[in-house]
């Protein structure tokens, strides 16, 4: 560790006044930062690695002249993310007159709440939903309620009070937020300073030459941008960094870029966001957009963190691999910036490493867009629906023209010791009809590339056989069959 942990005043809004606070270590979680020294105690840890919710808070951001709002997981938030932003806690929904906010009012309205413990949590992810429909004067439905408290688990109610409590946020009295004053008491909160300094502990770049030059500078900072995965390296191997890089506040990394014929997403750009984009661009993705992981996690990790973190059992980048996607990765070269281009599945030499130099940074993802002709499916396999790593990833996209497979590509995760392209697979199915016996032999050849380990997820049997199965899905949908998973043959079934 440095002998002089040094680091910027932590600044935030909270309740309408500027909280600052110093000496907050970079390692710090703001969960930490809120019980231990704000003493806000409603906030809750339930298992510090952002799967049970308790601990949710809502932050909210400048976003032209709005605010934009997200639900976010504080135990693996690092404290000093939130610099610059507005905060509400569970102690901040209580009006100045006593009344309790309309996302508490129908929380007790319609006993959404037993033991209590997971209720903070709960409540906070329906203030943000609040915020972003009914505070807006939009129509909220039990769907889009059950998406925003993807990432809240409870023991005790079975969940159908809190998913009626949020609607019945709808039928409350309208509470209002001051947005513009809160607007403009942002743009007046004094950002930390971009001046590199060697003893400084976290440092958050607020351009891309500001970052390059950070990197270039500190090739052995930790670089982090969400936090939804090196939080946990913290909270649960009680790791810590002499220093830290957060790319989250650069504003080149934060955007999402429409050309001809691709998608340019910045690394910065949220999980959330991220999947939007793409949604929009190929609709049939949306589940497994929603699949990824609960909403506080895809609202604070991103698109590039989980493509430069590597993991093979990250579900972002079997998909990017089958929709052809390529990275960009930049560095400081003297006095200009320089860059180099390669397919995402390129990035990766064995198990959570890749081929960046110390001093490069993943800038940019880079997705082309939907053409015609082409069926992509994604599928992720896993004990949970939401919220749960997965057991095996597997995504598809082939172009049939004329009846005979024109290209194919397939992205597999959860199989080998990094995310993989399955060329082997791509080679049988590419140049032949796409018949049944096709699919056939295609899975056996899918089954065949990947050597799977056993482990907590899934045997390797399983993994195996769970491969060539979705393949055989993947071809049932190609053909119109519907009811291809459970979840579609239980809504076919109350439809019934």
């Amino acid at each position: 560790m440095l002998t002089t942990m040094k680091t910027k005043p932590l600044q935030f809004l909270r309740q309408g006044k500027v909280v600052r606070l110093t000496g907050v270590e970079p390692h710090r979680t703001l969960l930490e930062v809120l019980r231990e020294d704000l003493h806000c105690t409603g906030t809750k840890e339930g298992c510090g690695e952002g799967d049970c919710g308790a601990c949710t808070v809502v932050v909210a951001e400048a976003q032209g002249e709005a605010l934009k709002f997200s639900a976010v997981n504080s135990c693996i938030r690092l404290a000093h993310s939130i610099h610059g932003m507005a905060l509400w806690t569970i102690e901040d929904l209580r009006g100045n007159d006593g009344k309790l906010h309309p996302s508490q009012k129908a929380m007790l309205d319609c006993h959404g709440s037993q033991c209590g413990f997971c209720t903070p949590g709960v409540v906070m992810s329906l203030f943000g939903l609040y915020q972003k429909h009914t505070a807006k004067g939009l129509p909220l439905s039990r769907e889009q309620a059950q998406e925003a408290l993807s990432g809240n688990l409870c023991r005790c109610t079975g969940y159908r009070p809190i998913l009626d409590a949020a609607q019945a946020m709808q039928s409350l009295p309208l509470v209002t937020l001051d947005t513009q004053r809160t607007l403009s008491q942002l743009k007046h909160l004094t950002l930390i300073p971009s001046a590199l300094q060697a003893n400084l502990s976290y440092y958050s770049p607020v351009t891309l030459s500001e970052l390059l030059a950070a990197r270039q500078r500190f090739p052995h900072a930790q670089l982090v941008a969400g936090c939804t995965d090196v939080g946990l390296w913290i909270t649960k191997q009680h790791r810590q960094f002499d220093q830290i890089i957060d790319l989250t506040r650069v504003t080149e990394l934060r955007r999402i870029e429409h050309y001809t014929h691709h998608i340019a997403i910045g690394a910065a750009v949220t999980l959330a966001d991220a999947f939007a984009a793409l949604v929009a661009d190929r609709g049939q993705l949306a589940e497994f957009a929603q699949r990824f992981a609960g909403l506080p996690v895809r609202n604070s990790g991103t698109l590039g963190g989980n493509v430069a973190n590597g993991s093979p059992i990250g579900d972002s980048m079997p998909l990017l691999i089958a929709l052809g996607a390529s990275v960009v990765l930049m560095r400081q070269k003297g006095s200009r910036m320089a860059h180099r281009e390669l397919r995402l599945e390129d990035l990766y030499k064995g198990y959570r490493s890749h081929v960046m130099a110390p001093d490069e940074v993943l800038a940019w993802i880079k997705v082309p867009k939907a053409t015609a002709g082409e069926f992509s499916r994604a599928y992720k396999v896993s004990k949970r629906f939401e919220d749960d790593i997965s057991a095996v990833c597997l995504a598809i996209n082939l172009r049939i023209e004329s009846g005979v497979v024109a290209t194919a590509s397939l992205g597999a995760g959860g199989v080998a010791a990094t995310p993989v392209r399955a060329r082997k697979t791509e080679a049988a199915l590419c140049g032949q009809p796409w018949s049944h016996a096709t699919v056939q032999h295609a899975m056996k050849v899918l089954r065949a590339e990947f050597s799977p380990i056993t482990d907590m997820r899934a045997s390797a049997a399983y993994r195996h056989t769970v491969l060539g199965n979705l393949l055989q899905r993947y071809w049932l949908e190609s053909q119109g069959a519907v009811q291809t998973d459970l979840r579609t043959l239980e809504r076919d079934g109350e439809a019934a």
